[in-house]
């Protein structure tokens, strides 16, 4: 059943690992501003929301020891059993993420809300760490999508710049820098701009969000 924390001292994620899940509530105005004006505000949040909700249905589909919600803002009718919700820290994106490494002790995945076209085969491969200490999940606008530690360490993350073009290499460069063998993951699309939700749509059309983003298209025609 899903629960809402409002504290969280670390503790052990179990054998299969954490998965994380970066998000900000789907809230118009709030999330998903750069597809406006091509969608309303309202329509930017429930693509949102949809990308969220598939984000997580790959999430649950996939071996974990716990599966976690890392959220900006309040849960609502969208979230599934079988997933905690953890609150947010304040501070930076970076210092957001830090923290997220914080939350439980062993292996852990971070993904972001934003890749609806995950699936659980690619979220099981970057929770294997046999023979690696970490997984890197580029995205392609620069950035990254995915980051797994075999032994999170939130300085890591700390005063990396975050929503830049070079955001992934200093990431990766992070890394490697503190002697950790990589692995990399397939590049994804993250859905910020309407090219983006294009993309990511014509790519996954099994999910809600690329139903919704047609349903959507089609009204403005």
């Amino acid at each position: 059943m899903s629960t809402y924390r409002s504290e969280h001292p670390a503790v052990r994620g179990g054998d299969a690992g954490t998965l994380v899940v970066v998000a900000k509530a789907p809230v118009p105005g709030r999330v998903k501003t750069r597809l406006t004006p091509h969608f309303t505000p309202q329509q930017a949040a429930a693509l949102a929301r949809a990308a969220l909700q598939d984000t997580l249905d790959a999430v649950l589909a996939t071996p974990a020891g716990r599966r976690v919600l890392y959220l900006d803002g309040a849960p609502g009718r969208w979230l599934p059993e079988g997933v905690e919700v953890v609150p947010q820290c304040a501070g930076g994106l970076d210092v957001r993420l830090a923290a997220a490494f914080t939350l439980y002790e062993g292996p852990a995945l971070l993904i972001g809300m934003d890749t609806p076209q995950v699936t659980p085969a690619l979220l099981a491969q970057g929770l294997d760490f046999a023979g690696t200490d970490s997984w890197f999940g580029p995205a392609l606008d620069g950035g990254f999508w995915a980051l797994g530690l075999a032994e999170p360490d939130p300085a890591l993350l700390l005063g990396v710049p975050m929503s830049v073009p070079h955001t992934g290499a200093v990431q990766r460069q992070r890394l490697t820098a503190s002697g950790l063998a990589v692995r990399d993951l397939p590049a994804l699309c993250d859905v910020d701009t309407p090219d983006d939700a294009s993309l990511v749509a014509g790519s996954a059309p099994g999910t809600r969000f690329a139903a919704l983003y047609a349903e959507l298209r089609a009204a403005v025609r």
